[in-house]
């Protein structure tokens, strides 16, 4: 998954510089460009979301985090798991369901003239990204708690 993120990355890129390029030099711009710029961000960051959990690199109050052992920071993500991202994470995916299944049954495309067809396929990453988010947060709670009953017996 890192490495399809990094090439939507270097394909956003590319897709910016050009429409920057027509806008500037030959005052053209395109709303599908546009459209693109956004769906292709949405991409990334729907899917890094879960990539940040499995390296460690999301954000915390590190202020307060630092402070802690290793024991605490442990119990600490593991409180953080089952009560603040398991809950939103299932409760965005509940939520978001019928805005994309209405989406689906409609085929919704762009409202903007010369827009994008298929809106209710970038839609549907809404419900992807968090189920990945849900399936790494269980799986760091796994780890975690393995490595608490390791220590614990050690």
């Amino acid at each position: 998954m890192k490495t399809f993120t990094i090439y939507i990355l270097y394909i956003m890129v590319g897709v910016i510089l050009f429409d920057v390029f027509n806008r500037y030099f030959f005052s053209s711009g395109s709303i599908a460009l546009q459209e693109l710029e956004w769906h292709l961000f949405d991409i990334v960051m729907l899917i890094s979301i879960s990539l940040t959990m499995q390296n460690d690199r999301h954000v915390r109050v590190d202020i307060f985090y630092s402070h802690l052992n290793k024991k605490q920071q442990d119990y600490l993500n593991i409180f953080s798991y089952i009560f603040f991202i398991l809950p939103f994470s299932l409760l965005i995916i509940i939520k978001s369901l019928p805005f994309i299944i209405e989406s689906f049954s409609q085929n919704e495309i762009s409202s903007d003239p010369g827009g994008l067809p298929h809106r209710y396929l970038i839609k549907s990453l809404i419900i992807i990204g968090f189920f990945l988010l849900i399936i790494q947060s269980i799986k760091s709670l796994i780890n975690i708690i393995k490595n608490l009953k390791i220590n614990t017996k050690a």
